[in-house]
């Protein structure tokens, strides 16, 4: 697959805009209340890097899914929380300090753990093709320089001009969308002739892992003694995923538009789950006290 500058330029650049983004919420004040308070923080990592691969794993055995919309729903479901994460959080009155430190921690580990996870897939779904495989350390490499390095300069913009990276914040989340939108948009067009088939396979896959991660993040929170609003913070975190880090990985790195699928339709179905999830929070959470 030949790809486009909106995918091999455009992609890598708009999402080190949005990491910026990231790094820019992030205050020393957020990594103090991780280590009085580690509980949240250790839930929240483990179900983002290990329970929702092993989830996807498990759907995918349920549905039966093509080899390569497999392999594109363990890249999702391996991808962490974005900056619209933070946004749900807010709104669905969960804890938004939690929500942010695991998006940053997420984010940071899946430099490791994403191509790792789907290597996995690639073997057991597509082992008979060896000449389909993410090269751990280009891929490493290439989330480093667009995920830690990004984080750490919106760190130092927060650090230097509070108030102008304050007013940023708002602009980079509306950015990460459009940048999503246009991608879903030039990749229904790329494959429009199997538009249909590839929806009803990811579709029903891509809602099962956003329902069963937001389950499973308010379930599991409660069972481990965090609180409502830490519970929907873990529960945001495991539905509101960084789809723009799927698409990179499948398009730019394994230069494959079906296995983008999955990313692509998860990308759209998880803001209506997240609207769903912030009317369940506003009725059944309390407002926070100042």
């Amino acid at each position: 697959m030949q790809a486009s500058p909106l995918i091999s330029i455009g992609l890598p650049v708009s999402l080190f805009i949005i990491m910026i983004g990231i790094g820019m919420t992030l205050t020393p004040r957020d990594f103090r209340q991780v280590a009085v308070y580690p509980r949240g923080i250790i839930v929240g990592t483990i179900a983002q890097i290990l329970v929702m691969p092993a989830l996807a794993f498990l759907i995918i055995a349920v549905f039966n899914l093509s080899p390569m919309i497999a392999v594109g729903l363990v890249v999702i479901a391996a991808c962490p929380g974005g900056t619209t994460s933070n946004l749900f959080a807010l709104m669905a009155r969960g804890n938004v300090a939690l929500s942010i430190v695991l998006t940053v921690l997420a984010n940071l580990i899946t430099i490791v753990s994403l191509p790792l996870f789907t290597n996995l897939a690639l073997d057991l779904y597509m082992g008979e093709n060896e000449a389909i495989r993410l090269p751990v350390e280009r891929t490493i490499m290439t989330l480093g320089l667009i995920v830690l390095l990004p984080i750490t300069v919106g760190m130092v913009l927060r650090n230097y001009f509070p108030e102008k990276a304050q007013k940023a914040e708002g602009i980079v989340s509306i950015f990460g969308g459009v940048v999503l939108a246009a991608l879903v948009v030039a990749l229904v067009y790329g494959v429009r002739d199997q538009l249909g088939e590839l929806l009803s396979q990811a579709g029903p896959a891509a809602i099962a892992l956003n329902l069963a991660g937001i389950a499973i993040g308010l379930g599991i929170s409660r069972m481990t003694g965090l609180t409502q609003r830490e519970s929907m913070a873990v529960a945001v975190e495991l539905g509101i995923k960084n789809g723009t880090i799927g698409l990179l990985v499948t398009l730019n790195l394994l230069q494959s538009e079906t296995m983008s699928v999955p990313s692509a339709v998860y990308g759209v179905l998880m803001f209506f789950f997240g609207f769903l999830l912030t009317l369940y929070g506003r009725k059944y959470i309390p407002q926070p006290t100042a």
